[in-house]
């Protein structure tokens, strides 16, 4: 059994990968830690063969690295787009995905890491390959620029009010227009899409291509950012 650990600070995607993860038989997903500090506690107490890492934690690599050299741990970095993967090899992490990777590339990766092998996302997939992906590809054409700039913003952990104020209209308008992206989809509720999206090359592709300026602020109670939480923040719901 391979045990995993998934820090990432978005909330949805975290959420997603895990559950791609954990249907492998061969998998176990030991730890989803979402600050620093349970980062490197999780590292230290779960004993995981691999750590699928945000790059939002790279400041404590020094740290993460000689803990996971203590427990032979390899380090897959989940790299944002535009960010080069040759830095984080030569930091010392053993493989390296981004965030258009789909589900069949991230179970391998992780399979990879923990034969003792790397492996490095290309993000820049050829036409080819992405073609063969025909229902995320049908699903794309449905989709109006308005509706992918949504999809995008859910699957990188945006709340409706957020989205709303990105395209400069209402928190009502961005519901209605959910409500449309679930029924062309076929889904149900945010996870739902954020999985669909990761399963399927052509939409992530698409997705990871749609620019956002700034990542959503952190909303912070008597101090402690909410991220810091154990349960799924709000934004995950309707």
């Amino acid at each position: 059994m391979i045990n995993v650990i998934v820090a990432d600070h978005q909330a949805i995607f975290r959420a997603g990968v895990a559950k791609v993860l954990a249907v492998e038989d061969d998998l176990r997903i030991v730890g989803q830690p979402q600050s620093s500090e349970q980062v490197l506690n999780a590292l230290e107490h779960l004993r995981a063969h691999v750590a699928l890492l945000s790059t939002r934690f790279l400041p404590l690599f020094s740290e993460i690295q000689a803990i996971t050299a203590r427990h032979n741990t390899a380090i897959l970095v989940l790299a944002e787009p535009g960010d080069e993967a040759s830095p984080f090899v030569a930091m010392g992490a053993q493989g390296v995905v981004y965030r258009s990777i789909n589900g069949p590339s991230i179970v391998e990766a992780v399979r990879r890491l923990a034969r003792g092998e790397s492996f490095v996302h290309t993000p820049n997939t050829p036409v080819t390959e992405i073609s063969e992906d025909l229902v995320g590809m049908r699903v794309r054409d449905r989709l109006s620029e308005k509706e992918l700039r949504i999809v995008a913003a859910v699957v990188r952990g945006y709340k409706n009010r957020e989205i709303a104020m990105q395209l400069y209209t209402t928190e009502q308008v961005v519901k209605n227009a959910l409500r449309a992206i679930f029924d062309k989809i076929g889904v149900s509720d945010r996870l739902e899409l954020a999985l669909f999206v990761l399963h399927h090359r052509m939409l992530a592709h698409a997705t990871a291509a749609v620019r956002i300026d700034t990542e959503p602020p952190r909303i912070k109670r008597g101090g402690i950012p909410s991220h810091m939480g154990s349960q799924l923040p709000s934004h995950l719901k309707m």
